[in-house]
């Protein structure tokens, strides 16, 4: 179900309002694309607090000063929601940098300059996702399987 300012998960009552409009607004997103409650929700936490710590005062102000979400707000959907959301997540070397990749995805959800950094951020996401993490050496080879799976 959609949230609103007013009607939110109870674990989002302690962020700050500006983190906690963005996390509504990309819990309703994820949600939009398929994902179930209890999967969107850590998602949309973790990556409303995330965006506050990078963002800019004119971006943490534009949010403050936007439209609050509400429940029948329209979201652009992902076709390939559906076989992203339980993809394994692999940490692979390329063009120089550490990226972090669900199988099947197009390109690279982030990039590092440190594979340890990389595995952090690989690990987050699988274990939002609950699915596998790969790690790779630089060379190609799988060098680590880690498993986020509830079974």
């Amino acid at each position: 179900m959609p949230w609103n300012m007013k009607d939110y998960p109870a674990s989002m009552k302690n962020l700050e309002k500006v983190t906690r409009k963005k996390a509504i607004d990309i819990g309703n997103a994820l949600l939009a694309d398929g994902y179930p409650e209890e999967r969107a929700i850590p998602i949309a936490i973790s990556q409303a607090e995330k965006w506050y710590t990078d963002a800019s005062e004119k971006e943490l102000r534009q949010v403050e000063n936007s439209k609050n979400p509400q429940k029948n707000d329209t979201h652009e959907t992902n076709p390939n929601t559906k076989k992203l959301i339980n993809a394994a997540v692999s940490v692979k070397y390329q063009e120089d940098q550490w990226e972090v990749i669900s199988d099947g995805a197009k390109r690279a959800s982030e990039r590092f300059a440190k594979k340890s950094e990389a595995i952090q951020r690989g690990k987050d996401i699988a274990e939002n996702k609950e699915s596998e993490l790969r790690i790779f050496k630089r060379d190609g080879t799988l060098q680590e399987t880690r498993n986020f799976k509830n079974e």
